[in-house]
């Protein structure tokens, strides 16, 4: 699955390895439940134990897999309820963000903004769904950069792990992207008019989606899932 040419040298090999095993669970690549060997996957990467050792540290505190001594290393079930807890705390920072963005933002953001809706728009045109969902996250990164608020960033990007794996399994049927670039497209609106409160409903109802998503998701997905 993995090979040592996807890693560069401009960047520690940990954060690389953590990235691309966070994408592989995330879009399911590596199904919950399956046990990952640190063994084989620093044989794979051609790397050490260490990094891989510090990568699924990471990962666990994303609760992404579980860390069991003397048994291993297994990815997690979703959790329903930390599905909900992260949406809760994820709605309560980016709505209080994109209100001040609103008031700040600028016309090159604004442009950067567009941009972006416009890879989104030529993703689902091609179906590209791993590529879609990088773009979904960047637009969301740019609203934080328009503060200057990188620290935020890291957080819900680290709160979100457990809601991008029901993103990514909703995608084709039950949440399309198309209702997501709606969903964004309302938000950038609220932004041109600077307009704080028509903001942060728009970014409410956008990240309130995934509350329908996994009760629809987690049914079809039984055996993927806990409470």
């Amino acid at each position: 699955m993995f090979k040592s040419a996807d890693l560069n040298i401009s960047e520690p090999v940990n954060q690389q390895i953590y990235r691309k095993l966070r994408k592989a669970i995330i879009t399911c690549q590596v199904l919950p439940g399956v046990l990952l060997s640190e063994k084989e996957i620093s044989s794979q990467f051609s790397v050490s134990r260490q990094p891989v050792r510090e990568a699924f540290i990471k990962l666990a505190e994303a609760g992404l897999v579980q860390i069991l001594p003397q048994r291993g290393t297994f990815v997690t079930k979703i959790s329903i309820k930390k599905v909900i807890d992260g949406q809760f705390i994820r709605d309560a920072v980016e709505c209080a963000i994109i209100k001040q963005v609103a008031l700040r933002i600028s016309e090159a953001d604004i442009l950067l903004l567009q941009k972006n809706l416009d890879e989104q728009k030529q993703a689902n045109k091609h179906k590209n769904i791993h590529y879609f969902l990088e773009k979904d996250d960047e637009f969301h990164q740019i609203l934080m950069n328009v503060i200057d608020c990188q620290m935020a960033w890291e957080s819900v990007e680290n709160i979100k792990a457990m809601m991008d794996r029901v993103r990514f399994l909703s995608l084709e049927q039950i949440s399309p992207p198309e209702d997501l670039v709606k969903q964004h497209e309302k938000i950038l609106i609220a932004l041109k008019n600077h307009d704080p409160e028509l903001a942060a409903i728009a970014q409410h109802e956008h990240l309130s989606a995934i509350l329908e998503t996994i009760k629809i998701v987690s049914k079809q997905k039984n055996e993927w899932f806990v409470d």
